[in-house]
Parts: C-alpha cells; structure tokens; sequence
C-alpha cells in the first residue's frame, strides 16, 4: 500500500483493539539511572505498517515519543522524544542513559493492514542513585517525660527507610513511633536514655544513602495560594492567567529559599514564586526548599500546577486577515484537539479529489492532488499558504480525526486582495 494511501485511510482509523497478548518487558528488568534500556516488545501479530510509542498513562499526542513506519524504517520524533529513544524494527524502544524521569507507564500502538489498532501497556522503574537524606527535628531542646520529639527524614526520593540511634540500628522500643512509611519517628515524653544521635537511611535496590547526624533545621515548610495552604495538591489555572506561589517556613534564622519546577532549580531566592502567563509549558510540580544558612539542613513542600480543563471551540483565524495578493497567509487553528491523531486539508469541500494535505501527529506530511507547492503544514493543524495569488481564494476545510475516533470538520472562506 502507497504511503500516500495509507495516511489517507488513517482518518477513518477508528477501531481499537486492545491486545492483551502484547507484552512490553525493560531489560535490564531493574535499571538504575545513566543504564542503557531496551523495552522489548513480545506477542507481535500480523503485517504490520506502523508504530507509536506512548510515555504517558494515555493514548495522547502529549505522550508521544516516536512514530516508526515500517515500510520505509523511517522513525518520526514525538512532542516527548528527548534524543535517548530509538525504535527497532521488531517494534521494541531503546532509551539511552535512562533517568528517573523515564520511569511510568508506556504504551505501544500498532496499525496493521486493516487499518486496526492493537495496544500493548508496560511499566519501567528507573532507581536513582539516592542523594543524603537529611533527618529534621521538630524541636532539639527537650523536657524530659513532658515533651514529643518528632524526627522526619527528608529525601527528594521515593525509596524504604532505615533509622539510626547512636549509630546502631533503631531499637525495638523506638521503632514502635515510626509512621507507616518509616520517614517520621514520634516518640511522646521523651526520656533521658532516647537523647542521642539520629541518622535515616535511604535505600532502592540500585543505592543506599546515610543522613549525617539530626542538627536544627526549618520546620513546617508551606506553599501558599494567596492565602490558601496549597501544600500537597493541586491546583487548576485557566490558560493565560497568572498564579502566585508564597513559602512560608518557622526557622531560626530566618531559612533561604530555593524553588525548583520538575526537580530543575529555578533563578528564584525569594519567598514566592510568579506565573505571569500560565500555558500548557508551565504544567508540573513546583517545590519550594527552605534552607537554614546557620545549620545547612532545609525542609520542603510541592505542589501540582496544572491548566484546567476548560473546553475551547476550535477555530480558524487568517493572519494577516485580509491579505493582499503576492503575500503568504497562515490559516491559524486555535483550539485543536490535544488528543490528535491524524488531520488533513482540502482545497474545496472535504472530498477525496479535492484533498490538499495530511498529516500524521509525528509530522509525516503527504501532498494530495490540489497541493501547489507553496502549503505548508504545522503540528498544530495551522495552514501556511505562501505568494498568495487569484487561484488560492475561495475555500479551506480542516478535518481533524482523535485517538477516540471522533471527527470533526471545520471551514474558512480566504479572500485576496488585488493590487493595484
């Protein structure tokens, strides 16, 4: 089948078939970070034309790492291809240098002859070579038999938790105080024997990390919305709003503070944080480090920004809108579905003869029969006809096919003005 009409047919692609004997294994089964892995691909069936991987939890265009044509061997990066992933022949995806982030689930789409999808789900846990926790104290003056001591250890890092008393393993006694998940010891009137030195130990199956000794550090670290505590949730900003993020920490001396969005530092020492603009790009976690300068322990609190999930109509916008003869014009869509699977442009009425162009999510364009040689396309559907002449006015059609299958249709009518 011609390349040309295998795009074509994608847009009526809407059967999804999902194969449960399609199972996707990492090896090496349990990866630290900086390894090379290869998620292998198993109970493959049929001819097959095509591949897209997935790094999500979803089908969506989002979470696209490469398209691979098989055909041809040509592979097409997605919105989340970092360099790293390759995908081979039988289906399967090296990433080099994996790092924690490359942890989460993938998924693998298939497409056969028939134009039928099969889909295939598996996980990869990428265990990061653990940084020194560090154990904070809610208070380090203590009465004895009348005051609580709570110890917390503090790791960026999912992992198990080990306590140390006096450098010995935590006794019996003390352990009965740990939380459920180990990293908060509580132990109510205290007495003269617990006085001591404290450490945690932080461990995965790839590393292990001992803290130094408990010192004073800062204490009930927060983010703030305004006035709201935001700790630990989320919140939803419509699009090009702006956001403001306050830290707030009990420490003595006053703490330093250091913000970080997805584990990268920001350029950012104060005690807030500004979004002037939110869009899709400022999505993630923002945590807020309050550090003693006096004691060098810090304390830490994140929370979830994401936009909301607010409807908006898809549109198309001429730029510029009344374009004179001989200029270039885009066809500027706003409000494409994010769950894009295949769109195309025609020169008239949305019928096969008259087709203009296509093109896959991975950006895989394909001229039809009306293509002049001066279209071109953009991944957010957006049309840009160059030395605009008579022969291009009248109208456009975009039509738009998701991942779920659901089609939509949209026109605009492009007038050209003569000069004189």
């Amino acid at each position: 089948m011609a390349l040309t009409g295998y795009s074509w047919l994608l847009l009526s692609a809407t059967i999804l078939n999902v194969g449960a004997e399609i199972s996707i294994t990492p090896e090496p089964t349990q990866p630290a970070e900086g390894d090379n892995v290869t998620l292998v691909v198993r109970g493959l069936s049929g001819e097959l034309l095509a591949y897209n991987w997935y790094a999500g939890p979803t089908l969506s265009v989002s979470y696209l790492v490469a398209s691979y044509i098989v055909s041809t061997g040509d592979e097409i990066p997605g919105p989340v291809h970092t360099g790293r992933e390759a995908v081979r022949p039988d289906a399967s995806l090296d990433i080099q240098g994996v790092l924690p982030r490359h942890s989460g689930t993938y998924i693998l789409q298939t497409l056969n002859r028939q134009l039928q999808t099969e889909v295939g789900y598996g996980h990869m846990q990428v265990y990061e070579i653990l940084a020194q926790p560090v154990v904070v104290a809610n208070n380090t003056e203590l009465v004895e038999r009348r005051d609580t001591l709570r110890l917390t250890c503090s790791s960026p890092s999912p992992s198990e938790v080990r306590w140390f008393f006096n450098g010995e393993a935590l006794p019996i006694a003390l352990r009965l105080g740990l939380s459920p998940d180990g990293r908060v010891l509580t132990r109510h009137g205290i007495r003269r024997e617990e006085a001591g030195a404290y450490q945690c130990e932080v461990w995965n199956p790839v590393s292990v990390s001992r803290s130094e000794r408990i010192n004073l550090g800062p204490e009930r670290v927060a983010i703030l919305q305004d006035s709201t505590a935001r700790t630990g949730c989320t919140i939803k900003v419509d699009f090009n709003t702006s956001l403001t993020l306050w830290c707030v920490s009990r420490s003595c001396p006053a703490p330093e503070y250091v913000w970080t969005f997805n584990g990268q530092a920001l350029k950012n020492g104060q005690d807030h944080l500004n979004i002037s603009s939110m869009t899709a790009a400022q999505e993630g976690t923002y945590t807020c480090i309050a550090k003693n300068a006096k004691t060098l322990l810090s304390g830490s609190a994140s929370v979830v920004v994401k936009l909301s999930a607010a409807a908006v109509a898809m549109t198309i916008v001429p730029v510029p809108a009344k374009p004179m003869e001989g200029q270039d014009v885009t066809l500027t869509v706003q409000g494409y579905p994010k769950d894009l699977l295949v769109y195309a442009w025609y020169r008239g009425p949305a019928s096969e003869p008259n087709r203009l162009l296509s093109q896959l999510p991975s950006g895989n364009w394909i001229a039809g029969p009306a293509h002049t040689g001066r279209e071109v396309g953009f991944a957010n559907c957006s049309l840009l006809v160059q030395k605009l002449n008579l022969t291009d006015v009248g109208r456009y059609t975009l039509k738009t096919v998701t991942l779920q299958g659901k089609t939509d249709t949209l026109e605009v009518e492009l007038q050209v003005t003569l000069l004189e």
